[in-house]
């Protein structure tokens, strides 16, 4: 890949004497720091894994209380209807 960066005076001059004390290119220093301080693709990849499961965790249901529960059960004893509107296999999902 190609990149070309225009840099602010004081950090190319930086990055020139870096590489004048290194005895290297301006643009092979660029690449060491680059990949010195960027983090590799595979830690990328286990910090948003990690962060799914964080959320996944945060948004999975609760055990209701006993009042909730009571609520509940008491809405499908009133209807009319032999359909539960709130099944117990159904508790905690929502779309």
């Amino acid at each position: 890949m190609i990149l070309q960066l225009t840099l602010p005076p004081k950090l190319e001059e930086r990055l020139r004497k870096e590489a004048e004390r290194h005895g290297q290119p301006s643009s092979a220093v660029a690449f060491r720091l680059g990949d010195e301080h960027l983090p590799p693709l595979d830690e990328r990849r286990a910090a948003a894994i990690a962060l799914l499961h964080q959320w996944m965790q945060e948004d999975a249901p609760t055990e209701g209380t006993e009042e909730e529960d009571e609520f509940f059960r008491h809405l499908d004893a009133s209807r009319t209807s032999n359909r539960l509107l709130f099944p117990p296999e159904l508790k905690g999902i929502t779309w």
